[in-house]
């Protein structure tokens, strides 16, 4: 190596793809988790159950990887949509044509890119900072999947969704879930409790665009109040918190209820807990 030449730092990407997936496959594992998948029952889908949900996510591995070294080669967003459309068409093949995650290849995915940045330019801040920084403008004004649910809602009732969530640095992440996760800790020694407990939170506070295409203004409002109530009541911080969290999600399930962004917020929680110490 001359004295021009700059040394590129050895960058890990196959294990922020493993780190990722691993997440994914923990918010799955969660349980009870109002109206969603888990190993213990299928919640409010019909369509998927935890096995098929872990075979996605262990699908989308090499695509988060990929998206890392995109990131860590300073691509822009055409490159990470066209990756991301790739892990859509490989997630569709390995559960038969049923979307499990398309929201985490969104979200989880721009993730990756941006730890994939960090890791190259070492850039300060929060993964969410940098992927604002880097994509937010071209996620703003990108193409929009007309027939997504995410779509759909933004229509219906002028919710911004993913793409502002992911546009303005995920604070939804940094000022709801990674606050809940490290509350959980101080509430409970129990991992999976505290996981419930950031779940909750995100409910209460989050404007789920899978919760408002599923239950409308009224579902969305009750699950609002739902996981408030929990809160209040204690949380996970009391003897009976499992109980009255099965209730819940028995009652989201038979509503037909699903916040399926806020297990997205959950599952990018736990990694963004991991790149952003």
């Amino acid at each position: 190596m001359t004295a021009l030449a700059r040394s590129t730092p050895a960058i890990d990407c196959d294990g922020i793809g493993r780190l990722a997936t691993g997440c994914l496959k923990l918010e799955i594992a969660t349980y009870p988790k109002p109206g969603l998948v888990s190993p213990v029952d299928t919640g409010a889908h019909d369509d998927m159950d935890a096995a098929m949900m872990d075979r996605s996510a262990d699908t989308l591995e090499p695509f988060f990887a990929r998206l890392a070294e995109a990131g860590a080669a300073g691509a822009g967003m055409d490159r990470l949509r066209a990756i991301g459309i790739e892990a859509e068409v490989a997630m569709m093949a390995a559960t038969g044509g049923v979307n499990t995650h398309r929201g985490a290849i969104f979200g989880m995915g721009l993730l990756c890119a941006a730890a994939g940045f960090h890791a190259q330019y070492g850039m300060p801040g929060t993964l969410g900072t940098i992927v604002a920084h880097r994509w937010g403008a071209e996620i703003v004004h990108g193409p929009v999947a007309l027939h997504s649910h995410g779509s759909t809602v933004a229509r219906r009732h002028a919710s911004g969704g993913a793409r502002m969530e992911a546009a303005t640095g995920f604070p939804a992440l940094y000022e709801i879930a990674l606050p809940a996760l490290a509350e959980g800790r101080r509430l409970t020694a129990d991992a999976e409790a505290g996981r419930v407990h950031a779940l909750m939170a995100l409910i209460a506070a989050v404007e789920d665009t899978n919760l408002l295409y599923r239950g409308g203004l009224d579902g969305l409002a009750f699950a609002r109040t739902e996981a408030t109530d929990f809160l209040a009541a204690g949380s996970v911080g009391t003897d009976d918190w499992r109980p009255r969290a099965i209730a819940i999600h028995d009652a989201f399930t038979a509503r037909r209820l699903s916040p399926g962004g806020c297990a997205d917020l959950l599952a990018m929680a736990l990694f963004a807990a991991v790149h952003d110490v």
